[in-house]
């Protein structure tokens, strides 16, 4: 399992030309699965998502994470965080999950931070969407398990 967590002051996902969430200060979540990933990776990233402290505190240290500063998340789906580009011009993606394996993984890490108490919304599984990202820092984090 693999994600690239954005620091953001706002976000949000379009689908069809319809905003189908927002958030403000927060994490922008994109979510990868693999091959072999199971409920053991979404619980240690959840937990690690919730507790990382890459926020502000008032002395300018990163050093409060999502739950302290009470800040929103958004988990968007992107198998494209498996893309192997080693050989040829066209990434492969064979090892990323197929979406009857990563769809219920997504929805269990969604339901893992909404159990921290983290405001969780999501993007739309499968689909193609606009992610707008106002990176605070910026802060981009790569987290992998």
């Amino acid at each position: 399992m693999r994600l690239l967590i954005q620091r953001v002051s706002t976000a949000s996902v379009i689908f069809e030309g319809q905003t189908i969430s927002k958030i403000g200060k927060g994490l922008l979540i994109l979510l990868g699965i693999g091959h072999g990933d199971g409920e053991e990776q979404a619980q240690f990233l959840a937990e690690k998502t919730a507790n990382l402290r890459i926020f502000e505190d008032e002395q300018g240290k990163s050093n409060r994470s999502l739950l302290e500063v009470e800040g929103e998340a958004i988990v968007v789906s992107q198998f494209t965080l498996y893309a192997d580009s080693r050989k040829g011009r066209r990434p492969s993606f064979i090892d990323a999950a197929l979406p009857d394996v990563a769809e219920p993984l997504v929805n269990r890490f969604v339901e893992l931070l909404r159990g921290y108490g983290i405001s969780t919304q999501t993007g739309k599984f499968g689909a193609h969407m606009e992610v707008e990202i106002h990176n605070d820092g910026p802060v981009t984090i790569w987290l992998e398990k």
